[in-house]
């Protein structure tokens, strides 16, 4: 059974096209992980600033273990140009 995950980001104003910019080099790489079925990062129409990024998983492992390849310096980079904190959920169906 595939698992689906769904994140959301928000930017802050003033770095939106940054943060665009990181995620779509984090999807490059995370459509290379093992397990890894689809990745797509969308962009709100309604905000500028907000993102989605839909992922299809071989399982919830899979996911994690991509996660965690991440380099912590990449992340860390990430957290400067988060409005709110990431949200992010496990779904199947």
């Amino acid at each position: 059974m595939t698992i689906t995950r769904i994140n959301q980001f928000q930017a802050k104003p003033d770095k939106a096209e940054r943060l665009f910019g990181f995620l779509t080099s984090v999807i490059e790489a995370v459509r290379e992980s093992p397990g890894c079925i689809h990745c797509r990062l969308l962009r709100s129409l309604e905000d500028p600033a907000r993102f989605v990024i839909i992922e299809e998983w071989e399982s919830v492992e899979a996911h994690q273990n991509a996660a965690k390849a991440i380099p912590p310096e990449m992340l860390a980079e990430a957290r400067e140009m988060f409005a709110t904190p990431p949200q992010g959920m496990y779904f199947q169906g």
